[in-house]
């Protein structure tokens, strides 16, 4: 059996080529068409021009055809005249008189030229095309002039001739000047594609790389500089927020890691059963840990890396009840008061999922770090959204740090690992919602607002 060739690679098409082809054939298309204009011109007035010495020589020759006494036919017989000259075998000539022919150039058919009694007529006559003018005197003398239309047309094909060929000689150089001027005016092109090519062989290194810069004269390149450089500043942005994330992630890990496997180990050690559960109980707090820590991590990969969403409005009095309930089997297992109260909508447009995931971080964060028996109250109105706890609260160097990846708050035993934050941040700032904290005046812990392009008192953190 043998091997199937891959198909062969296809070249693409040069820029230049196609604008030079372009160009060239527009060139080229008016010249056919102003060679075709001029041909009609010249035949019409060459037509005109023949058409007046055809009836010139009609008249002379009916004026003198009964003075002279060849023309005349006086011997009762057919007068053929020879061409004195090579322009005059050009011209055939017949005399008739009362129906019988009496005089012909010799270069005229025997036959009639023309079938009219006056004026001209395009005829096939002894297998050549004639223009005819016909002249009658009215008693019986009538005298046809005419030209092959093949001389005709080799007397326009001449004149044509003569005004293209140094239009043809000139094509040639206009392509190699149009190509020398495609070649100039596609300059700055050809720099910003070395340029970007310089740039892909330069990603993921740390170092910043200046902003690209369109040429003044090529206004048509800046709308795609200016996009170029977005690109390159969002690529920048995200490869630098992975390396960060993906440091910070690696060593956060590592933590939950090292205390499943301490776990482990105390209990494969441990010599009785009470010791073997409360190492187990460790273990399996760790493998929650961990589970938390990477479903955080994979939201927050899934925030930073995911394009724009379709919007739509949403009720965040609904989305909030819906949340609570979810949240109220946790709260009822540590004894902790969840109370709603819901004065009226608040709508924004934004994308559900990604609110769902911010209004229960919130509230889980609300929820754990509350000890038992604490109240989490939830408050959502037109102004906004807002969830206060009885907890302890924030020190203010950590309330200034919030948002920040693997920030937390000291002195708490609930498992976390400040990630939530950082997600609760992005999705606000996705949806333009100032995120205010500070300490809650009515329960004494800490208090989380959500407001539309509102700014922050005196003495509060805004986030982000």
């Amino acid at each position: 059996m043998s091997a199937v060739r891959p198909a062969p690679a296809v070249r693409p098409r040069s820029l230049q080529a196609r604008v030079l082809a372009a160009v060239l054939g527009v060139v080229v298309a008016v010249w056919l068409v102003a060679a075709v204009a001029g041909w009609v011109d010249v035949r019409h007035e060459l037509d005109e021009l023949l058409d007046g010495h055809l009836a010139q020589d009609a008249a002379w020759l009916l004026v003198h055809a009964a003075d002279d006494p060849v023309v005349a036919g006086v011997h009762g017989s057919t007068t053929v005249v020879p061409a004195a000259s090579r322009e005059m075998r050009r011209v055939a000539y017949q005399v008739w008189r009362q129906g019988r022919l009496v005089a012909r150039s010799d270069q005229a058919p025997a036959e009639p030229l023309s079938s009219l009694s006056q004026g001209y007529e395009d005829r096939q006559v002894a297998r050549t095309r004639w223009r005819v003018f016909t002249l009658s005197d009215g008693r019986g003398t009538t005298v046809q002039v005419g030209d092959r239309l093949s001389a005709r047309n080799e007397i326009a094909y001449a004149v044509l001739r003569s005004a293209l060929w140094p239009l043809a000689l000139a094509l040639p150089v206009l392509a190699l000047l149009l190509w020398g001027g495609v070649r100039i005016a596609l300059a700055p092109l050809h720099r910003l594609v070395e340029e970007v090519a310089r740039r892909r062989a330069l990603i993921g290194q740390p170092q910043a790389q200046p902003a690209l810069a369109a040429e003044p004269a090529t206004r048509e390149l800046q709308p795609l500089v200016g996009a170029l450089n977005e690109l390159f500043e969002r690529v920048a942005g995200l490869l630098e927020a992975e390396r960060r994330f993906t440091a910070d992630a690696a060593h956060e890990l590592r933590t939950p890691i090292a205390a499943i496997r301490a776990q482990a180990e105390v209990a494969r050690a441990a010599a009785d059963e009470p010791q073997r559960a409360r190492a187990l109980d460790g273990v399996l707090s760790g493998c929650d840990r961990a589970a938390r820590l990477v479903d955080q991590l994979l939201t927050l990969a899934r925030l930073e890396g995911q394009a724009e969403r379709p919007r739509q409005p949403v009720d965040l009095a609904a989305l909030t009840r819906t949340v609570a309930a979810d949240l109220a089997p946790q709260a009822l297992q540590q004894g902790q008061q969840l109370t709603l109260d819901a004065s009226g909508p608040f709508v924004i447009d934004g994308e559900p999922t990604l609110l769902g995931v911010l209004l229960r971080n919130l509230m889980d964060n609300a929820l754990r770090y509350s000890p038992p028996g604490a109240t989490v109250a939830l408050h959502v109105g037109p102004q906004g959204w807002s969830i206060e706890d009885s907890g302890p609260g924030l020190q203010p160097a950590v309330a200034q740090r919030l948002g920040e990846r693997f920030v937390r708050g000291e002195g708490h035993d609930a498992a976390g690992s400040g990630l939530g934050w950082s997600i609760v941040r992005r999705i606000a700032r996705v949806h333009a919602l100032a995120v205010t904290a500070d300490a809650s005046p009515a329960l004494g812990g800490l208090r989380v607002r959500l407001q539309p392009g509102a700014t922050s008192p005196v003495g509060e953190t805004i986030l982000p």
